[in-house]
């Protein structure tokens, strides 16, 4: 997984901090992320209220879980990019980093 990480390490450059977030409870998080091995950014769980977070977003599904989403929220806390993709997609890490630059 050292590409994963290099790919991740790759937002510092933009002066940006990557965060998981789902609704799985922390310690299914943990596990998760050790099976991954990603250690280079915080993994948060919304569990509890579950999924107060993400229906905040407008991203919780009616199953209980929420969709596979990307934010890109400002200093100033303004969401100033978001997109929803299939769950079963993963993110365009390129398409995301040109955004950050461009904000």
């Amino acid at each position: 997984m050292q590409a994963f990480e290099a790919e991740i390490a790759r937002f510092a450059s933009v002066d940006a901090q990557v965060l998981g977030i789902s609704v799985d409870s922390a310690p299914s998080k943990k596990a998760w992320a050790e099976s991954l091995g990603v250690k280079s950014f915080p993994m948060l769980s919304d569990f509890w209220p579950h999924g107060a977070v993400a229906e905040s977003y407008g991203i919780l599904r009616e199953e209980g879980f929420s969709e596979r989403a990307t934010f890109i929220i400002d200093k100033g806390g303004i969401i100033r990019y978001k997109k929803i993709y299939p769950i079963g997609e993963l993110p365009d890490l390129e398409e995301i980093l040109n955004v950050l630059r461009n904000i």
